[in-house]
Formats: structure tokens, sequence, C-alpha cells
């Protein structure tokens, strides 16, 4: 630890001057973060008060709109946001990081390295990871749909016969959202965090406002409103937390979004400004519902006088779109890491900040997502209608943290069981309440979410499978490495100048292009490269742990490469790095030698047949590792060659 003054220095007051301009920057720093995290993580939950109440009163649940019905939903919402985002999120999800990333696989990740020794136990969590990375995609689906159509249309309420304009108005705002994201948002990234400052800001001082008229809602605090509300209602009791998992939108995304601004910010703006802002906003309308029960039909914007209505509008809908974005980035930070881990086929990432890593845009992700998205407001037309519709893929990914979680407590920290299973089973069994609620919407609409992660689910799977299936094949007809090296030095072939690189996914075998270049071609390079890219299970990899070489003569050498999930795979750029007097990496010296398989699938024993024409499908249309691995268009040479799976 550096002392607090150095010897020699003269003037204790320039000393403390100098640390109390560390300590502001230091505080300014941390500020920023806080500010930035609101922003980019609370987007999603920020925006829920725009339709949750209006979908527990008119959603068609049979909610009494009078005072001991709305002090039981209100003492519902309020304990729920503390219980699962307080309690379960902020306080133990988030110190479950991979490296400092969060998300849903990297939990998996954690949860696998856990449980090294179980292999059963290591396959039922593959399938928990792999569901709660596919609901994720569903929600990340139905999220900006619900969100922007909510916000436009307290237009409604603004202007009379403006109902048709609603659906047209939200497709304009998230066609145009979609189509800058190749722009990326490194540029309009830093109004995000002051925008959603604000808006949390309006949103306490709209419940205030409403709280000070009617101040008897803040008995909802106490819990035994809620028990009174579910032995008042037996028969939708349940059914009622449906609407309410709609305040715990985007809980998913404090963990998702762990990466760029780490816990103790994410925790300090939820505890500092999110929770007390929507507590505050929550109960305000309730006040208003209390007043004026016709005002339940859209309670958000009836509780702004009417000279702030239309700026309320503008202000929401900036919101949604920043809501919208968070959840769309969290889709293509997921990705990147599926595609990292093997689950998913390798897609161009393109990286649009030179300063923020997590920023990327992968545009095959982006046109899906537009898509599903413009269908869902074309066929629901209102956030009530797609209200009815949400709440099965976000409780399902709630689940599935949950279960993931419990193995790292018990397993990975080594957590005492008398405190890890009662506390995990409690969380279970709230968020099985809060799945089993919602699973009746999914003859309501809910299952285009579900739908869309149980093909998202075959998707991964059948990749991950299809590709350990080819790599079985290969190896059967693969040729160790130390052979092949012993049978050129009895009978050498003609060697040219410069350095070949050839691809390789296993270190121990010779690559199929090596073999197939000598078999044509009959030359070897100078110096032969056999390179292999290993992603590891880790976020990150420091530069003294990218690459190990080994040299087995006669010009033939041994590279690996590795890379963390989240890190773009350049391999020039990693082997330029490998200093080696015997090696040349130098561009116009350095041949690249791809293998590109043709999968044709037939009656062995592997996957059933539909999966391995779809495998052959995936594999036939994935980007090839030239682009993935920023390979040099113009020193790249690919040989092909078909396999049976």
């Amino acid at each position: 630890m550096r002392p607090l003054f150095s010897e020699g220095c003269p003037h204790m007051s320039d000393a403390a001057a100098g640390n109390a301009d560390h300590h502001d920057t230091h505080s300014r720093s941390a500020m920023g973060m806080l500010v930035a995290a609101v922003g980019v993580v609370y987007g999603d939950i920020g925006t829920s008060p725009l339709y949750t109440l209006k979908e527990v009163f008119m959603g068609g649940y049979g909610v009494s709109i009078n005072h001991d019905g709305v002090l039981g939903v209100l003492s519902l919402i309020f304990w729920s946001l503390l219980w699962v985002v307080s309690l379960k999120y902020v306080i133990f999800v988030l110190r479950a990081d991979n490296g400092g990333e969060g998300g849903v696989m990297a939990l998996t990740t954690l949860a696998l390295r856990a449980a090294l020794p179980h292999p059963k136990l290591r396959a039922v969590l593959v399938i928990f990871g792999l569901i709660g990375a596919a609901l994720f995609y569903g929600d990340s689906m139905i999220t900006p749909a619900i969100s922007v159509l909510s916000a436009v249309e307290g237009l409604e309420i603004a202007f009379d016969g403006l109902e048709h304009w609603v659906v047209p108005l939200a497709l304009i705002v998230l066609v145009a959202l979609f189509l800058i994201q190749k722009h990326g948002t490194a540029r309009i990234g830093t109004l995000f965090g002051p925008v959603m400052v604000v808006w949390f800001l309006v949103l306490g001082a709209l419940g205030l406002y409403g709280i000070w008229q009617h101040p008897e809602v803040l008995k909802a605090m106490n819990p035994a409103w809620a028990v009174n509300f579910f032995i008042a209602h037996p028969g939708i009791g349940v059914a009622i937390l449906g609407a309410v998992v709609l305040a715990l939108t985007g809980a998913e995304a404090l963990y998702a979004d762990m990466g760029h601004f780490g816990r103790q910010p994410i925790a300090r703006a939820w505890f500092i400004l999110v929770l007390p802002a929507l507590v505050l906003n929550y109960f305000g309308q309730g006040a208003m519902i209390l007043f004026n029960p016709e005002a339940a039909r859209n309670p958000f914007y009836l509780l702004a006088p009417g000279w702030a209505l239309l700026p309320l509008v503008g202000l929401a809908t900036l919101a949604t779109v920043i809501a919208s974005q968070a959840v769309i980035s969290g889709a293509f930070s997921l990705t990147q890491q599926a595609i990292q881990l093997g689950y998913v086929p390798r897609m161009f990432i393109q990286h649009t900040s030179s300063h923020e890593q997590g920023q990327i845009y992968i545009a095959g992700v982006n046109w899906a997502l537009m898509v599903a998205v413009v269908l869902l407001v074309l066929g629901f037309e209102s956030s009530g209608a797609l209200a009815s519709a949400y709440g099965v893929a976000v409780t399902g990914t709630m689940l599935c943290t949950t279960v993931l979680l419990s193995v790292v407590m018990l397993l990975l920290w080594r957590w005492s069981p008398w405190l890890a299973i009662p506390l995990m089973l409690s969380f279970l069994a709230v968020d099985s309440l809060f799945f089993a609620a919602n699973l009746p919407k999914v003859v309501q609409g809910g299952a285009f979410p579900v739908l869309a992660g149980a093909a998202l689910f075959v998707l991964m799977t059948t990749w991950k499978r299809g590709r350990q299936l080819l790599v079985d094949r290969l190896d059967e007809s693969a040729l160790p490495l130390s052979l092949f090296i012993a049978s050129l030095r009895s009978d050498p072939p003609h060697r040219v100048r410069g350095t070949a690189v050839f691809l390789s996914a296993r270190p121990d075998v010779v690559p199929h292009a090596l073999l197939h270049n000598l078999l044509h071609n009959q030359v070897l390079h100078e110096q032969v490269v056999l390179l292999t890219v290993i992603s590891e299970d880790t976020p990150r990899i420091a530069p003294d742990r990218r690459f190990e070489v080994e040299a087995y003569g006669d010009g033939f050498f041994r590279v690996l490469l590795h890379f963390g999930f989240v890190e773009e795979p350049d391999v020039p750029g990693a082997l330029k790095l490998c200093h080696l007097n015997e090696l040349d990496f130098s561009p116009m010296r350095t041949t690249y030698f791809l293998s590109r398989e043709t999968v044709i699938p037939s009656k062995r024993i592997g996957m059933a047949r539909w999966r391995e024409n779809l495998f052959a499908f995936l594999l036939k249309n994935a980007n090839g590792n030239l682009r993935y691995f920023n390979l040099p268009l113009n020193r790249v040479i690919e040989l092909g060659t078909q396999v049976e799976i």
C-alpha cells in the first residue's frame, strides 16, 4: 500500500490536496459508472410501471378494484421486488461472476466447473443452461414490443381518435431502433444514463404526487396485505402472479450486464435510485386507482397532470427505446458467448466501439429479432394483449438461474448446506409459483416466445452434438502427428519458402488440410505451424497465457492459442505475439490453410436423421473460419472433404 505522505514531502497540505483530488476523481468515476449502469441495466425493469398495474386490474384476472384489492396487489409487487430482485439477484446472483462476466451462459460454465466430478449432473446442468439461454432470446423478442407499445399508447390518453396510429408509430420506432444497431451505441451510449436517471426521478416524483393525495397506500408495505389477498381471492391468488411478474421484467439483465459495469455500481444503483423510484410510482398509481377506479385503464399516464402528459409520452418512448436497446445488446453478448462455447454456429461479430469491448453487433441476430418483434406487434396490436403472453420465458429463465446457482453455492463456493439449501428452496418455491402462474399464458399467445426458445434449444443442442460427431468421424481417419513427421524424414517432400498455418481442432493429429495439400501439391513450406484455437470457459485470457508453442523439428511447430468466451479470436494479431526466431508470421510470407467439411447424413449411430440434416444445413450456411478468426482474405486456401455422420 502506498503511504499517504512520502518521505521528503515538505508540505503536508500539498499531499492532502493530492489525495483529495484522487478521491474526487474516484468519486466522479464511481458516479459515472452508477449513472451508466442505470441507463443500460435498468431500462427494462424501469419501464414496467407503464403496463403492470393496468394489466393487473384490466387484464381479465378478476381482481376487485377496491381498497383491499389495491393494497393486496401493491403488497405483492413490493415484496416481489424485494425478494426476487433485491435479495435473489442483487445480493446473491451477482456474486456468481465468471471472471467478472455474468449471464446464464457464464453461470452455466461456473456450474459445470463445480460439477466436474459428476458427469450425470453436468449433463443436466447443460440442459438447464441451454433452456435458460433459449428462453432469454424469447424474452428479447417480446420486451421491445411490449415496452414501445405501452409508451406510444399514452397518445390515446392525450388525443382522441389516435388508436389506429399506435401500431404504425410503434413499428416505426422499433424498425428504426434495429436499423441503427449496425452503427453501434458508442456515440449515443452516453445519453442512456442521464435519460434514465431523469426517467426514474420522474417516476419517483409522480409516485410522491399520488401518495401525497392518499398516503394510506403505504400500508401495503405490510406483507399481511399480500397474505390476505390470497385468502380473499383463493381462485385467482396464484394466477395474479402472472401479472405481478411484469414488475420483475429485466431482473435477469442485472446479471447479464454485470460484465460491463461490475457488481457494485449495479447494486448501488438499484438500492439508491431504481428501487425507491419503482416503489414510489407503483404506490402512487395505486393511490390514483383508490381515488378513481376508472384510472385503472391506464394508471401510469393518468397519474400525471394534464400539462405533463405529452412530455411524459416522449420521455417514456425514449426510455422504452433504451430498454429495448439493453435487451438487444444482451442478445448479442449471449450469442457471442454461445459461439465461443460451441453451442451456436460461427457468425461475423462486428465491434462497434474501439473502447468498449462489450459493444458488438451481430447482423443475423439483429434481423431475426427485428422480424420477430414486428410480427409480435402486428399480431397482438396492444401492450395489454402482449402482457397476456408475457412471463413464461422470463420466469423460465429465472427458474434455470436458481437451479444453476444452487450448484454453484453448494459445490463451488462450498457454503454450508444448512444455509444454502433452505435459501435455494425458498428461491425455487417463489420462482416455481411465478412460472406456474404464467403457464396458462401459453395458450393465450405466450406460445410464441416459448416456441422460439424451443427452436433455439434444438438448434444449439444439434450444433453442439453435430460438431462432436464430426470431430469423432474425422478422428477415425486421423494420422498421429509423430508418425507423420517420422514418415517425412524417411521420404522428405519438396519444401518451399514461407510459413504455412494449418488450423486444426485436435492438437495431436495431422490436419486434413495438410494431408490434402501434400497429396495434391506434393510440397511443404519451410515452416509448418499446426494451429489449434481453444475457447476457454473464462471471459478473457491474460497475454502471458495467450499461446503455447512446441517445436517438433524439421520445421514443424505446434501452436495453441487461447481465447476467452467474450474475446474476438484474432489469429493473426495473436500470432504476432509469438516471438520465435524460427517462425516468421509476416503477412506476405504466411499462408493459412483451412479444412471445410461437407456433412453427409447417414444411418450410422449418432443423431436422428432429421437432426443430421439440420446440422448439415447449419454447417453449410455457417460463416467459415476465415472471417471468424480475422484471417487475411488473400492469404487463405480452403481444402474440402466429405464426412458421413
